[in-house]
């Protein structure tokens, strides 16, 4: 299925307002309340709205500190390649993991506290990794921006 331009603007405003009652959503689009229902539900269905999610704040959650750590695994075969990731999918610290092209091998994306609870988190989940060769961690001084919304 392709989306045409009433798609797009409901995907648009869902990714900033997922809370939005159908009526609203529907008079934002220029739509009848059931004409956007139907189109939602098969955006839904059609895998293109994959979930509704509520946005935490990091601060009050107590893990302002964001972590960047490029991972370089001892090699490319596939059981090392699935064996890294089954265990880190299962550290709940790390927000975002994503295979690499380039110099490292993964990039993670970690929260903590502070420097103490990364250093708790780098020791008793990173460091206990499958397969790693090398790591190197970046701390992130200030998030400039940040957004979820993809470009519709």
């Amino acid at each position: 299925m392709s989306l045409d331009q009433t798609d797009r603007r409901i995907l648009t405003v869902l990714q900033k307002q997922g809370r939005i009652s159908n009526a609203d959503l529907s008079e934002l689009v220029n739509l009848s309340a059931s004409a956007c229902h139907r189109r939602v539900q098969r955006l839904e269905s059609d895998g293109y709205i994959r979930n509704y999610v509520a946005l935490l704040d990091a601060r009050k959650m107590q893990v302002p500190s964001t972590v960047f750590v490029e991972i370089t695994l001892s090699g490319q075969a596939d059981e090392v390649l699935d064996a890294f990731e089954r265990a880190v999918a299962r550290i709940p610290d790390v927000l975002e993991c994503h295979l690499m092209a380039g110099s490292a091998d993964y990039l993670l994306k970690v929260v903590s506290e502070n420097t103490d609870d990364f250093a708790r988190i780098h020791r008793q989940h990173l460091a206990r990794l499958p397969g790693v060769a090398q790591m190197q961690s970046s701390f992130a001084l200030r998030t400039v921006f940040k957004t979820t919304a993809l470009p519709v």
